[in-house]
């Protein structure tokens, strides 16, 4: 009988990853969930446990070079890796937004993304049908005021996915890039702007439907699940309300 294929599903604590992993396990998948905070991912893996799926927990800071490759030696082979760990930190202009901020972006956008990739992927060409899906953001593809920060982060995950494809083909890993623009959930905007619920509130403020979490792991197990000589190379994906990154229509 054949084994479970695994999936590792990174910042899986909430939002999008927490949607995720639900939606990967449900489709047979023995999900791995990782992130710092350890008793958000415990109570997920309890969670999909309980409701008949496999999910293990493992508390993680992609950040962290050597704890990524500590984690990395638990798998010889591996079906499935969810790049989702990344955030946005505040929504500055450039001339006077905090280069720490700048920093700490681009360590987990895209540093983040690179350690787990790097580390990963011997076991997902191993698997001889490896996924590695890279959730970047429309904020990869254009600018906006007040988004430069968040803007070149996602701009070098964007890249980072785009090359990796050009130098493993030929192998059996596939590189999906999904990017989504306005999604509702619990934390995003809040963390973006240090906790302050009013202005996180007015980003989505008058929007028929923004997507939510549900939205973009939908989207994202419809690709992972593709046969695999299909390869979903970019995947925007907006809600209707949303024509591009500075266009949106609002009622009221």
């Amino acid at each position: 009988m054949a084994a479970t294929p695994i999936a590792v599903i990174t910042g899986a604590s909430s939002g999008i990853g927490a949607a995720t992993a639900r939606t990967l396990a449900a489709a047979g998948f023995r999900v791995v969930l990782t992130a710092r905070r350890k008793d958000r991912i415990e109570a997920l893996a309890a969670e999909i446990t309980e409701a008949g799926h496999q999910a293990t927990a493992y508390p993680l800071d992609v950040t962290d070079r050597a704890a990524v490759d500590e984690f990395a030696t638990a798998f010889r082979s591996l079906a499935v890796l969810v790049n989702n760990a990344g955030g946005a930190l505040g929504a500055d202009p450039v001339a006077t937004g905090d280069p720490a901020d700048w920093r700490q972006m681009y360590e987990t956008n895209v540093i983040g993304t690179l350690n787990v990739t790097q580390a990963l992927l011997p076991a997902l060409t191993a698997s001889g049908d490896g996924t590695i899906v890279i959730l970047s953001s429309t904020a990869a593809l254009s600018s906006y005021e007040g988004g430069g920060g968040y803007v070149a982060a996602k701009h070098g995950e964007h890249v980072l996915a785009e090359t990796l494809r050009l130098e493993i083909v030929g192998t059996p890993v596939r590189v999906i890039e999904v990017a989504p623009g306005m999604v509702r959930t619990e934390e995003f905007a809040t963390t973006r702007f240090r906790g302050d619920t009013e202005k996180a509130a007015k980003v989505y403020a008058g929007v028929d439907a923004p997507l939510t979490a549900e939205d973009v792991a939908d989207t994202i197990g419809w690709a992972v699940t593709r046969p695999s000589h299909v390869n979903i190379d970019l995947l925007v994906v907006r809600p209707r309300a949303q024509a591009s990154n500075t266009k949106v229509h609002r009622t009221g």
